[in-house]
Order: structure tokens, then sequence, then C-alpha cells
């Protein structure tokens, strides 16, 4: 029997449901092929060790793995109220970031006076609490009209859809994580409230100027976000894009979560881009060993739009069954993708490097016809692979590179398994030889695979051949 492993990736937050080298090992073991940390909770010493434990797993287990680093962004929030407190249809608030709790004056960790303005909405409380703005009262306080019956507790989150924050949406904390992060070895950032693809642009070139070669991925859950002219803009910019439905449904509405999911995944397959689908996917097994139906079609859903990965969060960060979790989630992801094709993708599939676009659309075109066992990429950055992952084929793409940061960051890419070599003009067809001499294409005997490299190994955006071997 061949290796059978699953196309779409798991991307798996860290917390301390697991918070040791024996969690995350069994996680990488389960299916896991990316962790994130989540620096609205994370601290730099929990990063530190648990960066050093997934590497040294990877390492044993010859396994390339991806790390997140997911930012807080402006994640607005109550600050601390003396209890617990019950507010009423028509009762008035002074949320006040100089304040501290008395009475109706509730503190907020951010200057809400400053963006806001009359008659915008402001949702407390993941969206349980609706209040209108009535009057900005003073430089750091506003005044809002509570909507329905509820229960204000401190720390909890704001969400405000409609107010522009005018591409400040990195806040000093963010910038100080960005600094530690450059120095650690994450693959990925994540930018939480984007707005405009400007956002995007901003920190790319924060990090540029850091020396950093991270990658940056857009978290879409804002309203101004999934504007189409907007949502293509920020995606044509970033290297990847999340699909935070959390978020998202309380600041522009839950009914229009399935709709943006499948309109991401689109554009990201269509420019080549790394998509990841978010936010409550086993929200069940927090507590449960086994997946409600729900979530199982809901993972599945994702599988057959195409997104190349799907991410647990509270399930692994701090439930009670994360293995377990990871295990259903993979078990689904590949009873999917035997059982039902990835949906067609309408829009041309577009590339920067129209040249490579059409190497990569070659291959996959004629690795079916001629039913290869794989593609097999030999790619520096990691471009030949992704752009290969975006025709979603339906067969393994295995990378060979020698850069270790695209080896991991392909790791969430779909469909690819990736192995790191040193560059040379064989080192394609020496990968496959050694794959087919450890059993990875079955008990057969003679196989063909496609192999896409260039004639200058290791030159970034110089693949220009595709060769179809059969190996003995």
């Amino acid at each position: 029997m061949s290796i059978i492993f699953k196309r779409t990736k798991i991307l798996a937050t860290l917390g301390p449901a697991t918070d040791s080298y024996e969690a995350i090992e069994s996680l990488l073991l389960a299916g896991v092929n990316g962790f994130r940390f989540n620096f609205s909770h994370a601290t730099y010493e929990k990063c530190n060790q648990q960066t050093e434990w997934i590497r040294q797993a990877s390492k044993k287990h010859n396994k390339p793995v991806a790390i997140l680093q997911d930012l807080q962004g402006p994640k607005i929030r109550l600050g601390v109220l003396k209890e617990n407190m019950t507010v009423a249809i028509g009762d008035e608030l002074i949320l006040d970031y100089a304040a501290e709790h008395d009475g109706f004056t509730i503190p907020t960790q951010y200057n809400l006076a400053e963006k806001v303005k009359v008659g915008e909405p402001i949702y407390i409380f993941d969206g349980k609490i609706r209040t209108t703005v009535t009057e900005i009262t003073s430089e750091t306080a506003i005044k809002v009209r509570v909507e329905n019956p509820g229960t204000l507790m401190s720390r909890k989150g704001i969400n405000l859809p409609d107010t522009n924050f005018g591409g400040d949406i990195l806040t000093p904390k963010d910038l100080k994580d960005i600094e530690y992060g450059i120095t650690r070895d994450f693959d990925f950032v994540s930018l939480s409230f984007v707005q405009s693809p400007d956002d995007i642009t901003n920190l790319r070139q924060i990090l540029l100027g850091m020396g950093s070669d991270v990658q940056v991925i857009a978290k879409i859950e804002t309203k101004a976000a999934i504007k189409d002219d907007v949502l293509e803009a920020i995606v044509k910019v970033s290297d990847g894009v999340m699909v935070a439905r959390g978020d998202l449904a309380v600041e522009a509405g839950a009914e229009v979560v399935p709709i943006v999911q499948r309109r991401i995944i689109a554009l990201c397959r269509k420019y080549g881009k790394l998509s990841i689908v978010a936010t409550q996917m086993m929200a069940s097994m927090v507590d449960s060993p086994e997946p409600t139906r729900a979530e199982v079609s809901d993972v599945a859903n994702a599988v057959i739009q195409g997104t190349d990965t799907v991410m647990l969060s509270d399930e692994t960060a701090n439930g009670s069954y994360p293995i377990e979790a990871v295990a259903s989630m993979k078990k689904v992801i590949l009873y999917t993708q035997e059982n039902a094709s990835i949906r067609p993708l309408d829009e041309i599939i577009q590339m920067k490097n129209s040249q490579q676009d059409a190497i990569s659309t070659a291959a996959v075109k004629l690795a079916e016809q001629l039913k290869v066992v794989a593609i097999i990429a030999e790619t520096k950055s990691g471009g030949t692979a992704a752009n290969i992952a975006a025709h979603r084929p339906n067969l393994p793409l295995i990378s060979v590179t020698s850069s270790v940061r695209s080896a991991q960051q392909l790791a969430l890419s779909y469909a690819n398994r990736s192995y790191i070599r040193p560059d040379g003009e064989t080192s394609g067809l020496d990968l496959a030889r050694e794959l087919k001499a450890d059993g990875f294409f079955g008990d057969k005997g003679n196989v063909t695979v496609a192999i896409v490299s260039g004639r200058q190994p290791g030159l970034i955006g110089g693949t220009d051949t595709i060769r179809v071997r059969v190996l003995e």
C-alpha cells in the first residue's frame, strides 16, 4: 500500500491543554501540519519553549512544520469591572478609556472616542449585548444606549463593525510582538482586523525593514474587508488569507460567513495564495470526545471548497480532547478527499509570473492525462509548489527544496509534502527514486512521475521545465 496523506492541512492552536513536548509530538503524529501562537494570550516565555519543542518533534519525525504568529490587533476589550453587571434595554453606559468602573461608567482598553461616530453600533461580549453610540462625551469617553438585556463582565471583547480605524490597526502591543517574532523561528504572521490592502502593505514594509522573510496572512473579520474590490485587493497583496469566522460573524452578520468563506477560498486559488478556514470547526470537542454532525459537515465542506488548511482553536488550546479533535478532523478530510471532488474554480488562476503559472498548469494537466503517481516540484522559495497546489491536484505534490523556511511554509499548502535536500540538477529525480525505494508509491513495479524544475537549480523564479520519468 502507498502512503495516504491528507491534502487539506491542519493548523492547531497551542495553549494550556497542549503545553508540553509530549502533547505537541502527539498532535504532530495525529495529523497537525502547523501550530498557531495566539498572541492575545501567548507569552514570550511560553512561545520560546513551545517553538523549541515543535522543532524538536519536527526533526525527530522528519516532518517540516509551520509556525504561525497570530497578532492580537485592535481587539478592543472592556477594562476591569468591580463585579458582573446586568444591563437592560434603554440603559445608558459611559465607555471611558481613562476611567475606572463606577456604576454605569465602564473602563475600556482602547480610546473609542478617537474613532467612533454618533449612530454607529457597538457590540459587547462577542455580540451578546448590542449598543448604539449616542454621544462623544469627552476626549476619552463615549455614551452608548443598550438595545437588549444582558450581563457585562471584565475584559470582554468589543466589536465595532461600522467604525473606520483609518489604517491604524497595528497596536503598540502588536509592534512589540512583531519585534519579538522576527527573532524567533516563525514562518507566518497573521494580521487581525484587516480593513484594506494598505494594512498588509504596511506590515510587510515593517517586516522587510527588519530583515524578516516571514509570510503575511490577512485575517478577514471586518465588514470593510469583505467588499468585493477590497477583498480581492487584500488577497493579491497577502501571502495567504484566514477566514476568521468568529469576529466576522459579529462584525458582518453570521449569515454572510459561508458566502465570504467560499469567495475567499476561490480568490486564494485564483491568485495562488494560502487559504485557512478558522473558528469553531470542531467546537463541541472542547468538552466532548466526538464532533457533532454539523461540525463534520463544516470541515467536509471546507475541503470540497478547496481550502489549503483548516484550523483548530480552543479545541487544542483549552479543550479536554485535543488529540481526538485532530484525529477526527483528519478522518473527515481523508474520507472527503477520497469520495468528493474539489469544487471547480470558475475563474482562471492568475499568478505573478505567467511563465511559472503556465508551467504549473501544464504539469497538473499532464499529470492527470498520463496518470502519474506524483508531481515532484523542485523549488527554492516555494512558489512553484504553491502555484501547482492552487490547481488542487488529485495526487501527491512532493516539494524538494534546499530552504528550511520554504519547506516549513509549504507544510500548510494543499497536497504538499516537503523534503529538504541540497540544490542539484537531479534533486527531484533522486528524491523520487528514494521515495519509491521506501515504498511511498506502493508495491507497484514501474511508476511514472512528473518533475517540474528549472535549468538553474536554486534560482528563484527559474522554473521552466517539465520532465516525465519512469521509475523502475
